[in-house]
């Protein structure tokens, strides 16, 4: 399933989104109730739905779409350093301050808060005197739908329920001065994510192509089979000694190509669109001002 949560006549709804993304077609829980939130729908299960039999589907135009977990219950896990040539860019950047290799020999976890979520066609807010070296990050984010501690390889894709697009926006010289990642990463609006969910069933993750362009020029493009750790890895990693709960997001990491990798650095600027583009999930839009 393709599912969305939208916002239409000002009530907020979730719903599956058709393969032409012309029509949404709203989802109730089988007692009739309607799906209040994503979160809801993860915990509760596929099996527990159904599309709505009171309410038609509505014409795509009329509805905005929402991140899909606008606000998740807990941090976005994210994984920095994950493609092989991204992390020789950074690398390179100046701006790494971790005290790991170029290529690291275990993941690099760090989160970003839950306010900081922004949905598709939403502003990323410039944070102007604040920092002047704003970033994208292209990353396939992963939904966590069955809970679990100590999830092994083997086990980790049956916690997986979906799917959907992050862009993993980076203030780099907070990130340099303070020597961790978490306050340049969690800035407000500093995580896009959406529009669509892609439910497990519909989607292999370990090769789709991942693009970003910034104004029409492409910056990001590779393929999830290029990740240093793949998904089980990183489940597996962080459910160690973290039970992960459904709703979960896991933000797998960013390809060569963001701005602090050129030389001179090519951050955003108020004006910019930022493009993300996942094979299989769709396109998320943000401009900056």
């Amino acid at each position: 399933m393709r599912l969305v949560t939208y916002l239409h006549h000002g009530m907020t709804g979730v719903g599956t989104l058709d393969e032409q993304s012309a029509r949404i077609r709203p989802l109730d829980l089988f007692d009739g109730r309607p799906i209040p939130d994503m979160l809801t729908l993860i915990r509760e299960g596929l099996d527990a739905i159904t599309p709505s039999v009171m309410r038609p589907a509505i014409p795509r135009v009329e509805v905005d779409l929402l991140a899909p977990i606008p606000r998740p219950t807990r941090n976005i896990f994210c994984v920095g350093k994950n493609y092989r040539r991204h992390a020789e860019e950074f690398a390179r950047s100046g701006f790494d301050t971790s005290s790991s290799a170029a290529v690291p020999e275990h993941p690099m976890v760090f989160t970003k808060v839950p306010e900081s979520v922004i949905g598709d066609h939403d502003t990323i807010l410039y944070p102007e005197g604040t920092s002047n070296a704003v970033d994208y990050e292209a990353e396939l984010a992963v939904v966590i739908g069955k809970p679990g501690r100590g999830i092994s390889r083997a086990q980790a894709m049956g916690h997986v329920f979906g799917y959907t697009i992050v862009n993993d926006v980076t203030a780099r010289d907070w990130q340099q001065r303070h020597g961790q990642w978490f306050l340049g990463k969690s800035f407000d609006t500093f995580c896009p994510m959406g529009p669509v969910l892609v439910t497990a069933d519909e989607l292999d993750p370990s090769a789709l192509d991942i693009r970003c362009w910034v104004n029409d020029e492409l910056r990001q493009q590779a393929n999830t089979r290029d990740l240093i750790f793949d998904i089980p890895t990183l489940i597996a990693t962080i459910s160690a000694g973290i039970t992960l709960q459904p709703g979960d997001i896991i933000a797998t990491g960013t390809p060569e190509g963001v701005g602090a990798g050129f030389d001179p650095p090519r951050f955003l600027r108020r004006g910019n669109e930022v493009v993300i583009e996942i094979q299989g999930i769709g396109r998320l839009v943000n401009d900056v001002f």
